[in-house]
């Protein structure tokens, strides 16, 4: 009994340790620069055509739900808007963004990251969290996983965003951009983003977010936040203070005034449960 009690702890302290790890890792992923990825041509005012992508968007997301977090139908999603997602990725896969100036390739990023993530949850469905998927033994999500191949370049989504996103445009309002199927996630966009609408619709996103219980909340002297903003602390100015600067930019009042006041503690929160309705 001794030793079957001693392999089950031993069990249990090894599964947790991976766990960690595993968490750790996606909580703090590698942000170098692919520097392949690094070139545009900014003479080039051509458009990339989302819109398959957003054909599927406008069937099968619910952006007035109560909860005020868009939903996707990932369960009632038909064969024909499969099929349009299909195309679109392989579409995205045959383009060379570097061909496109910065604001189309930011905007083509964006997007292939998140129909992506789409892609995998209606594949896998039914699942109750991306965090059930992965490659991987020890598995956290399917982050690492690589999902595409564009110039004979095999990319992840967290090649995507943290090696390509972060690093290579430098924009803190990608996190309110990128959707990872996630109740704790910042929406799913209802229209795809474009060159031509991309800061009006980064900006909207963050304002959305900020002024939503799962992105910022005060309650007594805590200040619930979302984890994204402890895990990429350093793309929100790497303190407190800095954090809350953001935040009041985007805030509504009374929250922005309610935030300006704040002297209590912080603390983080996340819900992986799926973002279906």
């Amino acid at each position: 009994m001794i030793i079957i009690s001693r392999w089950y702890m031993a069990k249990a302290l090894l599964f947790l340790s991976l766990s960690l790890l595993a968490l750790n890792c996606w909580s703090a992923p590698a942000s170098d620069a692919l520097t392949y990825w690094a070139d545009s041509d900014e003479r080039n005012n051509a458009n990339i055509d989302h819109g398959e992508w957003q054909t599927v968007l406008s069937h099968n997301l619910v952006d007035q739900h109560p909860s005020g977090i868009n939903r996707f139908d990932y369960s009632g999603i038909s064969a024909a808007d499969k099929q349009l997602l299909t195309n679109y990725l392989d579409h995205m896969q045959q383009l060379d963004p570097r061909a496109f100036n910065h604001s189309e390739q930011k905007a083509y990023w964006i997007n292939l990251y998140n129909a992506l993530t789409v892609n995998l949850i209606v594949t896998h469905y039914p699942v109750t969290s991306i965090t059930k998927l992965g490659d991987s033994l020890f598995r956290f999500g399917p982050w690492d996983d690589k999902l595409v191949r564009i110039n004979e370049q095999a990319l992840s989504l967290n090649d995507i965003e943290h090696r390509i996103l972060r690093p290579l445009f430098h924009d803190n309002r990608i996190h309110y951009a990128v959707n990872c199927a996630s109740l704790g996630c910042p929406n799913l966009a209802k229209q795809a983003y474009t060159a031509e609408h991309l800061d009006r619709q980064l900006e909207q996103a963050a304002q959305d977010y900020v002024n939503h219980p799962r992105g910022v909340d005060v309650k007594n002297d805590v200040l619930w936040v979302s984890s994204i903003y402890t895990w990429y602390r350093e793309d929100f100015g790497g303190n407190d203070k800095a954090l809350i600067r953001h935040l009041v930019k985007y805030a509504n009042a009374p929250l922005a005034e309610r935030l300006a006041r704040f002297q209590g503690k912080v603390k983080d929160h996340y819900d992986w449960a799926l973002n279906q309705p």
